[in-house]
């Protein structure tokens, strides 16, 4: 989870793989009347997110039936965004937060291509982003390293997790 630009794809393709399990990105359950709009520079409010979210926890419980599991990127911003999913979503959920500074992120932005969504909506992303608290089922990592680096981060703290 986190906001745009910080890796969500990138580090949950790389978690699946070296799990064996499905990606979903969540941007690819975006109803189409989202995407329009953040494709215009226009946020996304509340009654934009709801029905994508029910979209994205159907889609997780399929995968995951088939699966056993499986990774999702999805930003999550809001606690009760996360919490909806968390209610809505068959097994356990865990929250990686994909942490960064505004600059690093505005950068990783600038450099993607053909995404529809612009850096411009970077500040209403950081605006609307709620940290994860310590009653939440998440762990926070930091983006200013390598992919590589931070699935080994996210793993070492799913060792230390997993023994509490």
């Amino acid at each position: 989870m986190g906001v745009c630009g910080c890796g969500k794809s990138s580090v949950g393709e790389a978690l699946a793989q070296r799990h064996d399990l499905p990606f979903l990105d969540a941007d690819d359950y975006h109803p189409k009347a989202n995407v329009d709009k953040m494709s215009k520079g226009i946020a996304l409010q509340d009654d934009d997110r709801w029905p994508w979210f029910e979209i994205l926890s159907r889609a997780i419980n399929e995968k995951s039936a088939q699966s056993g599991s499986c990774v999702c990127g999805c930003s999550a911003l809001k606690r009760s965004y996360r919490r909806y999913l968390s209610e809505h979503i068959d097994h356990p959920v865990l929250f990686v937060h994909l942490h960064g500074n505004k600059e690093l992120l505005f950068e990783r932005m600038s450099a993607r291509k053909d995404h529809y969504m612009p850096p411009s909506l970077l500040e209403s992303q950081l605006a609307t982003l709620e940290q994860p608290e310590s009653d939440e089922n998440a762990i926070v990592v930091s983006i200013d390293q390598t992919v590589s680096d931070i699935v080994e981060e996210t793993e070492r703290a799913l060792t230390l997790d997993a023994r509490d």
